[in-house]
């Protein structure tokens, strides 16, 4: 559609749900009347600067943040043109704008994450490449009014919890239980031009993945995902489920990631990864290399939240080293080269919880620096024979936030100052949780220490 048949499905419609991505990766905004759609498209709408800079719980950042220290004012948000479609799930005739903040030189406000991202992208373009990605994405259907003591649960899980432990990975049966809430997801994201190329049942019970075709626009891919994500929840609460992108809702089962697939394109369209099938190009190496090399200081972009660190344990599919193999699923990168022309290089550590924006910036970023500065990646890993060299990643969350907060290279992507902020914004959340005792804590040493 041209912006005019934009303007036309807003101007028709009972109510336009504006909204900006956090810092946070949390949808935030206002409904708005039809009348405002030239504005969308124009000038812009008003939006607290703040909006994205809010703590999980929509809070305002009280150390270092910007609400309190300026007085609040209002940035103008103009709508991402491919993002206004009708909301599939909604009553009525309901439209959806995504937004992005401009400054009035027309560059991006430096806390909007969309911004960051297109700024990397800009350097990509600057060296005449451009990415292409595809992404997995895991999400867990729960019942979210489940009886017997605990929050969440399988749909069909009794009291206790019990549903016969079945997993059923990979399995049809779970797709055929699910079929109606997963119909009406496809359908939704068809009709908002989101492609998803696969549906599968993952590794725990209402655990399914998704993959989002794989394309040489990273910034539409990011668009894609967090609307792919608002899809599926607002989806699943009209069938009286919670779609959860938590990274580790449950202890016992498999925990959520965010796998993303990357290779670069020359200005002639060609994989610069390209070689042969055993071994991918230099270029695929190097930018491997840069990855590697500031995947300690990326960690909180790639998991984020507290939960995040529940998913990273020795011995299983998230990693606790940056490594990196050749068709290895139990490595941090994974180097896949088998068809020459797809060569590739699969980012295997962020949960689905991440921003995929931020994500997508770190992951982009450090791989070009790597190509810029020709980075070495380190010996191989071998299964599970890891190598020694590998660095070790920041597994405690305070630590990764520590780490992010005093990296020049985080610095280099993302700019002093959203640096700065984002650190605030986590700090205030571990906080938070510090002050929060669970009820683990109180069964361990309420009598017994």
């Amino acid at each position: 559609m041209m912006h005019a048949d934009k303007a036309a499905l807003m101007a028709d419609s009972d109510v336009i749900e504006a909204f900006i991505i956090d810092v946070n990766g949390v949808p935030r905004g206002k409904w708005l009347q039809r009348d405002k759609a030239k504005a969308l498209l124009g000038g812009g709408i008003a939006i607290p600067r703040s909006a994205f800079l809010l703590d999980i719980w929509g809070r305002d950042i009280v150390e270092g943040g910007i609400a309190y220290n300026t007085g609040d004012p209002d940035g103008l948000c103009v709508a991402v043109p491919h993002s206004i479609t009708r909301m599939g799930w909604a009553e009525g005739k309901s439209a959806q704008a995504l937004l992005t903040m401009r400054e009035a030189d027309g560059s991006t406000y430096f806390l909007d994450p969309r911004g960051v991202l297109s700024g990397v992208l800009a350097r990509y373009a600057q060296a005449g490449l451009t990415p292409a990605l595809g992404v997995e994405l895991e999400f867990y259907l729960v019942d979210p009014g489940h009886m017997g003591g605990q929050p969440i649960a399988p749909r069909g899980a009794d009291e206790s919890g019990w549903r016969g432990w079945q997993i059923d990975a990979v399995g049809l049966g779970e797709i055929h239980d699910y079929e109606p809430i997963l119909r009406e997801m496809m359908a939704t994201a068809r009709t908002q031009e989101i492609e998803l190329e696969t549906l599968v049942s993952e590794s725990g019970p209402g655990q399914f993945e998704v993959t989002l075709k794989y394309a040489a626009d990273a910034l539409r891919m990011a668009d894609s995902a967090v609307l792919f994500k608002r899809t599926i929840k607002q989806v699943a609460r009209k069938h009286n489920l919670t779609a959860t992108f938590m990274a580790k809702p449950y202890g016992q089962w498999a925990g959520s990631g965010m796998h993303v697939h990357m290779s670069l394109l020359d200005k002639a369209g060609q994989n610069i990864f390209m070689n042969t099938a055993e071994r991918g190009s230099d270029a695929l190496y190097h930018a491997l290399g840069g990855v590697i090399a500031a995947m300690p200081d990326t960690m909180v972009t790639l998991a984020p939240h507290a939960n995040s660190y529940r998913r990273f344990a020795p011995g299983v599919h998230a990693p606790t080293y940056g490594d990196w193999g050749h068709d290895n699923r139990l490595s941090a990168m994974r180097v896949i080269t088998t068809d020459p022309r797809a060569s590739r290089i699969e980012h295997r550590v962020a949960g689905a919880d991440c921003n995929p924006y931020l994500a997508f910036a770190s992951f982009l970023g450090s791989a070009l620096a790597g190509l810029e500065g020709k980075i070495d990646p380190g010996p191989e890993s071998f299964g599970d024979k890891r190598s020694k060299q590998a660095p070790q990643l920041p597994i405690a969350w305070s630590n990764a936030v520590d780490q992010f907060a005093t990296s020049s290279h985080i610095t280099g992507i993302f700019g002093a100052d959203f640096q700065k902020y984002f650190t605030a914004c986590k700090r205030q959340e571990i906080s938070e949780m510090r002050r929060r005792i669970s009820d683990v804590e109180y069964d361990a040493y309420l009598k017994n220490a």
